[in-house]
């Protein structure tokens, strides 16, 4: 296996066979998801296998990693991501209650459409080289831009009032997980 003119160690395939492994699925977990009519509904049914990629994305370097700034900004994206799903799977019903328009619920899964390609090919292309916890950070980067996009569309239009305050939160810890990575890889790595 080779990036460049990197010929890749056995613990980096190692680390992106499953990278990759997970990768898939959470592809083919958020674009078969079970759609409806309700934005708020789709977002949670689209938002969660992205969510647990996260997790399981984690819990993959974490078994690499000896880097303590990489291995506090995992163990966050894991505590986080499992609340998140956690606040989803609690207001997913009434939720799904709220019936958008067919004209709000194509704008907004067109963007979430185009939002999902960019972060799929974005993550299946990050640079690979033979340090797994900057290739780490170099594919949860565009995940997790993915979600503060995702969430931002939401936010425009009529969604229930108890997933509101979800889509804050995950603005909030993404935004903040994307300026440490950057960081840590600028620091680290550059």
């Amino acid at each position: 296996m080779k990036n460049g003119n990197c010929v890749l160690n056995n613990v980096t395939r190692r680390y992106l066979d499953k990278f990759y492994d997970i990768l898939y699925g959470m592809i083919a977990g958020m674009t078969d998801a079970d759609l409806s009519d309700s934005i708020s509904h789709n977002f949670i049914s689209q938002m969660i296998p992205h969510h647990l990629a996260a997790i399981e994305m984690s819990e993959n370097i974490l078994n690499y990693t000896t880097l303590v700034p990489l291995r506090n900004i995992a163990e966050g994206i894991i505590t986080e991501q499992r609340r998140s799903i956690e606040d989803m799977l609690a207001i997913d019903a009434s939720c799904s209650e709220l019936i958008n328009s067919p004209q709000d619920l194509k704008l907004y899964q067109n963007f979430v459409n185009e939002t999902m390609r960019t972060m799929f090919f974005e993550m299946g292309n990050a640079c690979s080289d033979n340090n797994v916890s900057a290739d780490f950070m170099r594919e949860m980067i565009p995940h997790h831009e993915g979600a503060i996009k995702m969430s931002h569309n939401a936010l425009r239009y009529d969604i229930c009032p108890q997933l509101r305050p979800v889509l804050r939160a995950i603005i909030k810890s993404q935004e903040k997980g994307v300026r440490q990575m950057e960081c840590l890889l600028r620091r680290c790595f550059c």
